[in-house]
């Protein structure tokens, strides 16, 4: 890949709502490009405590089932529809993507580092958000549209029951993803001088 594909990957990459369950790829290339995301997306002290479940198919519209039953609890009757829109747009999809941070081998760090404990948790986060954006814009290079989405910690009981998550492993957002149906919102920008700074 030349910087020119690296700079433009960077800039295409946006949030797509419209979105469909039609292949784009196969299942074997999504999980290629995923497996390499996580492990080549660097990590604090080389943790590497990330973690991704990977939803397609039924398990994919079972997840929205589960969020959709939740905030229904939740946001009342007569607010509900523009709720279950979303809920319908995100379910119709090809897949969604699970990031979780696993604590255990943070706290594990936190012990053998005291000096930094209360760094960790910030790193690992730091992290997780690298590794969502390399996976956003690699699956955006390989024609999908996806969004961010965070229904943790409403949804995380039900998911972890679900699909036998790991005690340990906290859900820390959602990238729902399908072949685009709909282009991308415009985006507007805040001026670079005020939000960066030369001192050469």
């Amino acid at each position: 890949m030349t910087n020119k594909d690296f700079y433009s990957a960077i800039e295409n990459r946006r949030s797509y709502y419209g979105i469909s369950s039609e292949a784009v790829v196969s299942n074997e290339r999504i999980q290629e490009v995923i497996n390499h995301a996580v492990k080549h997306t660097p990590s604090s002290f080389n943790s590497q405590s990330a973690r991704v479940v990977v939803l397609t198919g039924e398990n994919h519209t079972k997840l929205w089932n589960i969020t959709t039953e939740t905030l229904r609890k939740i946001v009342p009757a007569e607010n509900f529809g523009s709720t279950q829109d979303k809920m319908n747009a995100f379910g119709s999809g090809y897949g969604t993507i699970l990031f979780f941070e696993d604590n255990t081998v943070i706290e594990s760090l936190q012990k053998q580092f005291p000096l930094y404990a209360e760094n960790f948790p910030v790193w690992s986060q730091q992290s997780n958000g690298m590794l969502q954006h390399v996976i956003w814009t690699s699956l955006e290079l390989e024609g999908f549209g996806a969004s961010l989405q965070h229904y943790n910690p409403l949804i995380d009981d039900e998911v972890k029951k679900e699909w036998n998550i790991p005690s340990g492993w906290k859900l820390i957002a959602q990238m729902p993803f399908g072949k685009p149906t709909a282009p991308a919102g415009d985006k507007e920008f805040a001026p670079l001088e005020d939000r960066v700074k030369f001192y050469n």
